[in-house]
């Protein structure tokens, strides 16, 4: 089995643009649209007729409508089933389900955490990830320029399918999950990538100045053997190494990485 995912930055080339792709996303049909923000309004709809309704998925169709502008809100994020059950007036394993479809029908994958057996206790419940900033947009009819909020979790979903795209051509990796500390709210690790026995820690951060409390989630995740390479991923333009052996990579070098095989050391 393959997946056709949205259009790479390497597929794009030197048309790739990343806010036209945080804003409308990177599917083939919308990306060539004259009118972005119209083809991604019909793709929902069309989503809606032919998927959902058409084959019958859902038995409350009006429910399954509100669920899915409260679900693209949880992008990026661990999501509270009982707050999606209330705001959408449906039972919590009807949340459940919804979230199978959209999962089944390719538009959400759901990241699981990684259990490390550190000496902290970690999350247990998966996050959720769109597979293209533009359906995210579309769901949340929210298709103008994108804000400062939603600018991090739009660039982290962007990330997600990256590296899920290349691991359909390439060996990237085996497993995917993220990581973080039960009681750190703030400390996580947005992507662990497992190949192998070896990982590779990634955190993702949509700034473009580098400053030392940005590692803070691949600082606390060392303590993980077999870590192979801990990379913060940013906006910058400057490639180096922290002073503690962290990766810090611009954009770009990410997505030449990705293509050319050089993600892992």
């Amino acid at each position: 089995m393959k997946t056709l995912f949205p259009l790479t930055a390497t597929e794009l080339g030197a048309e790739f643009d990343l806010g036209a792709v945080l804003r409308h996303g990177s599917i083939p049909l919308v990306w060539v649209s004259d009118d972005r923000s119209a083809t991604l309004e019909s793709y929902v709809q069309l989503y809606l007729r032919e998927e959902i309704r058409g084959e019958a998925l859902v038995r409350n169709l009006p429910g399954f409508v509100r669920f899915l502008p409260i679900a693209a809100l949880f992008h990026g994020q661990v999501v509270n089933i009982a707050g999606v059950a209330r705001d959408a007036g449906v039972a919590r394993t009807t949340v459940q389900g919804y979230l199978d479809i959209l999962e089944d029908t390719l538009l959400v994958h759901r990241l699981p955490a990684y259990e490390a057996k550190l000496r902290v206790r970690e999350r247990k419940l998966p996050k959720l990830y769109w597979v293209d900033p533009g359906i995210v947009g579309a769901v949340k009819r929210q298709l103008g320029e994108v804000t400062a909020e939603e600018r991090g979790s739009l660039l982290e979903g962007w990330v997600m399918t990256t590296l899920r795209a290349h691991r359909e051509v390439s060996q990237l990796f085996d497993e995917i999950f993220f990581w973080a500390p039960h009681q750190a709210v703030q400390t996580e690790v947005d992507f662990l990538l497992q190949r192998d026995r070896e990982f590779l820690a990634i955190e993702v951060k949509a700034t473009d100045r580098y400053h030392t409390a940005l590692p803070k989630g691949l600082r606390a995740v060392d303590g993980l053997p077999k870590i192979a390479r801990r990379l913060l991923i940013y906006t910058g333009i400057r490639s180096f190494r922290s002073e503690d052996g962290i990766d810090i990579w611009p954009l770009r070098r990410f997505q030449e990485a990705v293509a050319d095989g050089s993600l892992w050391p």
